[in-house]
């Protein structure tokens, strides 16, 4: 089934064909319109009842022959009269039954259903392939093609816009498949049909349109068209069509848009020039950036491991500056311990020295001590030598209270003469006490 031409209205009929054209038709078309259904040119005549009749006339005929016939020449030429009407009825029916057997003969192509009426009433639809119709007044008034996929299109001319402009035309093409074959032709026919979904089209597009500026229309174009194809099938499921894909192939707008759009789309197409241009100098200077990025990490890493380096020789030099500071510092150190040691060896020695001269004083002395002691007894033995007698005079009057006259002169005489005699310590420098 061929499309109309891109800019015309397909149109979608019904034709009357005979069968031998039905394929042709429904795969092709005619004269440029779009035939899914064709109503099949009958050919079932009622001309199989003539032979069948007359046979069923001739048996009887055969049998009043056959009854009438006598002894003699008449007898047997009704013999022969009836053998020749049996053989003539015979002959007529069988013709009858063979004409009968293939005027019913019905043959429905694939991808197509047979509505199948009775008294001018839809009794049922045959699938594909071969039937038979034994019912005289059985027949195919519809062949529905039911598989193919019809392709539509409905350019809409003057289509408003938002702004109450007309665009010269939108095309719209969309694809339909008949799903129910009985409610197809009993509801509305193909005629009617192209009428009812060409003013569907055409009220679906106008308010899709209404919805666009004027500037955007080709926007349209290749845009989603889905709600206006739910909005058709809900439309079209009670005649038994639905459509399986719809879209706006072009969009044609009014002259003074058309070359508006044009400086537009020019505008557009150097914009995307520029952009492009763009994108190559910036990547470029990406490009360029990135590599002095990189040219700076190696530099980095190449200072980083100069300062490594550094780090480690300066670390290596402050080793060797603890360790030289720390055998100053040992020696230092060992220095003071040996001067120590020196000096408390010295002042061991000198206390040593102090002590001994000290024991050596000590002992001197004590020896000077013994030679004084000595002295003093030598001093002491000579003025016991030399010391007066003692005299003890009793005046305590043992016998009374009353003392005697002698013992009073003698003691008056004695006192004096011993305290004038000079000690024996004075006499010698040694500083003696008094007498007892």
């Amino acid at each position: 089934m061929s499309a109309a031409r891109t800019g015309r209205s397909s149109v979608i009929s019904e034709v009357v064909a005979p069968w031998s054209a039905i394929a042709q038709l429904l795969r092709g078309g005619e004269a440029g319109t779009l035939v899914p259904v064709v109503i099949p040119r009958h050919r079932r005549r009622l001309g199989w009842m003539v032979p069948l009749w007359l046979g069923l006339l001739a048996l009887p005929t055969g049998v009043l022959l056959a009854v009438r016939g006598d002894d003699g020449l008449l007898g047997s030429a009704y013999e022969a009269l009836a053998g020749l009407a049996y053989a003539a009825g015979a002959l007529l029916l069988l013709i009858g039954a063979l004409w009968w057997w293939r005027s019913s003969i019905v043959e429905i192509e694939q991808g197509t259903n047979g509505v199948l009426t009775r008294y001018g009433a839809v009794t049922r639809t045959l699938e594909p392939g071969r039937h038979y119709l034994w019912h005289p007044w059985s027949r195919v008034a519809f062949v529905v093609d039911v598989a193919t996929e019809i392709p539509y299109s409905a350019p809409v001319m003057a289509c408003p816009t938002r702004e109450n402009v007309p665009l010269r035309s939108i095309e719209f093409f969309m694809k339909l498949r008949i799903t129910d074959a009985v409610l197809f032709v009993r509801t509305i026919g193909a005629g009617n049909f192209d009428l009812v979904l060409s003013s569907a089209v055409q009220d679906a597009i106008r308010q899709r349109a209404r919805l666009v500026q004027t500037e955007r229309a080709y926007d349209l174009r290749g845009s989603d068209v889905a709600d206006m194809q739910e909005l058709l099938n809900r439309q079209l499921t009670r005649y038994g069509v639905r459509i399986t894909g719809c879209n706006i192939p072009d969009v044609q707008l009014p002259a003074q848009y058309q070359q508006h759009l044009a400086t537009r789309e020019r505008v557009a197409k150097e914009h995307a020039a520029y952009e492009q241009e763009w994108g190559l100098i910036r990547k470029r200077r990406i490009d360029s950036l990135q590599m002095d990025i990189e040219r700076a990490k190696k530099m980095r890493d190449a200072r980083f491991v100069e300062v490594k380096a550094a780090l480690n020789k300066a670390r290596e030099q402050v080793a060797q500056l603890l360790e030289e500071q720390e055998t100053n510092a040992q020696r230092v150190r060992f220095e003071i311990e040996t001067r120590g040691r020196s000096g408390l060896i010295a002042a061991e020695n000198e206390a040593k020295a102090q002590r001994r001269l000290a024991q050596a004083y000590r002992d001197n002395r004590a020896v000077l001590q013994y030679e004084l002691a000595l002295r003093r007894l030598e001093v002491g033995a000579e003025l016991a030598g030399k010391a007066p007698q003692l005299v003890v005079v009793r005046t305590d009057g043992a016998g009374g209270t009353d003392s005697s006259a002698l013992s009073t002169l003698l003691t008056a005489q004695l006192l004096p003469r011993d305290v004038a005699l000079p000690s024996p310590g004075h006499a010698n420098g040694d500083g003696g006490g008094s007498p007892r």
